[in-house]
C-alpha cells in the first residue's frame, strides 16, 4: 500500500502530530514500507499455531477464590485525614 502526502498529512492531523511540509514525502515512504511489511505478515498461515502468552511455557499459580474483608479496616482508615463510623469523611460535592 502506497501512501501519498495528503494521506500522511491527514494521519498526522488525526494523531495530533505537527509534521513539517518538507518531511511529508520522507514520512510517506517510511509508512508505506511499514504497511508493506504488515501485508507480508498477513500472508503467513498461522492457523495451526497456538496462541502464546509467553515464550516459555508457564502455568499461573492459582489461589483459592475466597471472599474476605481483609480484616484491616482500622489500618486502612488510618490513611485518611478524617473518619466516621468506619468510613472516610469527604466534603459534599453534590447539592
Amino acid at each position: 500500500m502506497s501512501l501519498d502526502k495528503a494521506t500522511v498529512a491527514r494521519i498526522a492531523h488525526l494523531a495530533r502530530i505537527k509534521v513539517p511540509e518538507e518531511e511529508l514525502d520522507h514520512l510517506a515512504g517510511e509508512l508505506s514500507q511499514i504497511l508493506s511489511f504488515v501485508e507480508q505478515l498477513n500472508e503467513v498461515d498461522t492457523g495451526n499455531v497456538p496462541p502464546m502468552t509467553s515464550v516459555a511455557a508457564q502455568k499461573l499459580r492459582r489461589r483459592k477464590d475466597e471472599v474476605t474483608d481483609g480484616g484491616i479496616q482500622d489500618a486502612v482508615l488510618k490513611n485518611g485525614p478524617e473518619t466516621a463510623e468506619g468510613f472516610y469523611v469527604v466534603p459534599k460535592v453534590v447539592e
